[in-house]
């Protein structure tokens, strides 16, 4: 990736959602807040979000911690399939698993959601042709986030399954001209009280 100044590009999973996903929770709601507390003084040039009401709704609340950042939804910033694996990609041991999770997946996801995801690649990564470094915040969902990841390793394309990312969450990655990205923090709550982490995943993983 070429480019003459450095992005930094701050990812996060959207708040705790309610059941029928049709926003946050209350939980939800003080997660995006306190997360927008603690990026309150970093001069974002904007904050992307997907167009699903919990990720617009964490985006605004984080934003309204910030000092007149724009707010820009888009879908590119949406909940999608980034890849379809084939059983040839996958590990041995991992496939059935693997493909039984995506099986239900539609022919239209299945068509749409790579195209966004490539749509993704070019809009969020890399160096930027600018005369000043940025910095960008993009508010999604668990499979970009992963999906990103995963090409700032240089990982495999199958490999956004299995990465996960809790709510609220902070991942950041570094693109600076003339190197391989930075992969500087991951899944990082910890402006998150103890109850307020690891929401939607089981207590086995908690750490």
């Amino acid at each position: 990736m070429t480019g003459t100044a450095t992005r930094n590009l701050y990812l996060v999973r959207h708040g705790e959602a309610l059941p029928d996903e049709s926003g946050l929770t209350e939980g939800g709601r003080q997660q995006a807040t306190l997360l927008g507390q603690r990026l309150r003084d970093i001069p974002f040039a904007a904050v992307h979000h997907g167009p699903l009401p919990r990720a617009e709704q964490t985006a605004r609340l984080i934003a309204g911690q910030l000092k007149n950042v724009p707010l820009e939804a888009s879908e590119v910033a949406g909940d999608y399939i980034p890849h379809m694996p084939t059983r040839g990609e996958l590990p041995e041991e991992s496939a059935d698993f693997y493909l039984r999770f995506l099986a239900d997946a539609t022919d239209e996801e299945q068509e749409r959601g790579p195209v966004l995801a490539r749509q993704a690649l070019d809009l969020f990564t890399g160096p930027l042709d600018a005369a000043e470094d940025r910095h960008e915040l993009v508010v999604t969902h668990n499979f970009l986030i992963a999906w990103l990841v995963r090409d700032a390793v240089r990982a495999p394309k199958w490999r956004w399954l299995g990465l996960n990312y809790c709510n609220a969450a902070l991942t950041v990655i570094r693109y600076v001209p003339g190197r391989a990205p930075y992969l500087l923090v991951t899944n990082d709550m910890r402006h998150l009280p103890a109850e307020l982490r690891w929401t939607g995943f089981p207590p086995e993983v908690h750490v």
